[in-house]
């Protein structure tokens, strides 16, 4: 059974960093990529990034493009996102996701979800 487990969120004040991780757990045959989604409440959930596992390119919302980084170590099968320069608008739930497709950025396509990890951002 595949699971994933993000960890790293907290609450912190405008301009600084988190780094966030998921690591997965249990077999998965078809693995296209990781994506990170967040949800502010009393909104839908939205993409923030994905990276591709095997080549390892990445793709970006426009609002965190510059600010955040997404990476995965294949070996530890987890994926990190390096937040800085966060804003309260980075508020919300993180979720990561594992897809076999390619529309990255619609979260209906995702086989698999975290449980999620808490950001705040004061300003």
């Amino acid at each position: 059974q595949v699971q994933l487990v993000e960890s790293g969120g907290g609450s912190v004040q405008a301009g600084s960093s988190l780094r966030l991780s998921c690591v997965r757990s249990g077999r998965i045959f078809n693995n296209n990529a990781m994506a990170w989604f967040r949800q502010a409440p009393g909104k839908e959930r939205e993409f923030v990034a994905a990276v591709k596992w095997n080549s390892g390119e990445t793709f970006y919302d426009g609002s965190v493009k510059g600010r955040f980084t997404i990476s995965r170590d294949s070996a530890k099968k987890t994926s990190y996102l390096q937040m800085t320069s966060l804003k309260p608008d980075d508020t919300g739930i993180y979720y990561c996701g594992i897809t076999n497709e390619d529309r990255l950025i619609d979260q209906r396509i995702y086989d698999y979800w975290g449980r999620g990890t808490q950001v705040t951002v004061s300003s």
